[in-house]
């Protein structure tokens, strides 16, 4: 069995390490995010700068897909033609996971917001191992079908 690779990612640490795991992603990001903002007239912020990741991602072909439930951001990541599906159900979608490649999980209590980049007290861990990303991908395929 492949060995687990455990890196903890602490507060504002987030952005600084999640980013560049994005810009190298190569064939598949998938989302699942309890809270996700968009600031449109704060270019340069930690938070924006994750966003842009997103898209820029996306359009060199990367299959990203997400799953959310709050319109506002599916609504955003539609238009820039990324593909999300929105969770209308009376319970909450309290999960922050991001695989990337098939092979990269990020999983802990980071949303995709200002304050929790910059403000709040977070915790979360990027986990390295092919076989937990896989078990990952089982948890979020029903909720993108």
């Amino acid at each position: 069995m492949e060995a687990q690779k455990i890196e903890l990612v602490i507060g504002r640490e987030f952005p600084k390490k999640v980013i560049p795991l994005i810009e190298d992603a190569k064939t598949s990001i998938a989302i699942i995010v309890y809270d996700w903002l968009w600031y449109p007239d704060e270019i340069g912020t930690q938070i924006q700068l994750f966003n842009n990741a997103i898209i820029r991602a996306n359009n060199r072909g990367v299959n990203v897909r997400v799953c959310v439930q709050k319109h506002k951001i599916a609504e955003i990541l539609k238009q820039a033609g990324v593909k999300v599906r929105r969770l209308q159900s009376s319970k909450s979608l309290h999960v922050k996971l991001m695989i990337i490649d098939n092979e990269i999980t990020i999983v802990g209590s980071h949303n995709y917001t200002k304050n929790a980049f910059d403000i709040n007290y977070e915790v979360s861990v990027i986990l390295r191992n092919e076989e937990t990303a896989r078990k990952f991908k089982e948890y979020f395929n029903p909720f993108f079908h």
